[in-house]
């Protein structure tokens, strides 16, 4: 997740399904956690960033698959208008977050804005944040 220096957070709407998230996607094999999180945002946005923090993990029960979030930190002040993967990327403030993003993705920025200690552990059902075994 990145947050520039006036609050507003990078979103996508994705290609694939219209929905709107903050970039993401799955490591390819022998990269590291870290570079994973800098190529996908840059596949997606046009973004160059770098990984400050873990903020939270979140468990897609249907899907069995395990999303870590990193608040990231603006290194270029350029993005895309769209991209391959993104229909559109913008920068997106709290209140356009919650309108735009499923519970389930919009606890993701929530909890990256909030956290200062220890990452968030959650699990959702794709749209919705369940409560069985979360910690805040």
């Amino acid at each position: 997740m990145v947050v520039r220096a006036d609050g507003k957070i990078l979103g996508i709407r994705r290609r694939d399904t219209g929905e709107w998230q903050i970039p993401g996607g799955v490591l390819e094999r022998d990269e590291s956690i870290h570079d994973g999180v800098r190529r996908e945002i840059v596949e997606e946005t046009g973004a160059l960033v770098q990984p400050v923090r873990l903020t939270g993990v979140y468990l897609n029960l249907p899907r069995a698959v395990v999303a870590m979030v990193f608040r990231c930190e603006l290194v270029g002040d350029t993005i895309a208008a769209s991209t391959e993967e993104s229909a559109e990327v913008a920068w997106l403030s709290s209140d356009e977050v919650a309108a735009r993003f499923v519970p389930a993705f919009a606890v993701r920025v929530r909890d990256a804005l909030a956290g200062q200690g220890e990452a968030f552990v959650r699990m959702h059902d794709g749209v919705s944040v369940l409560n069985m075994g979360a910690t805040e």
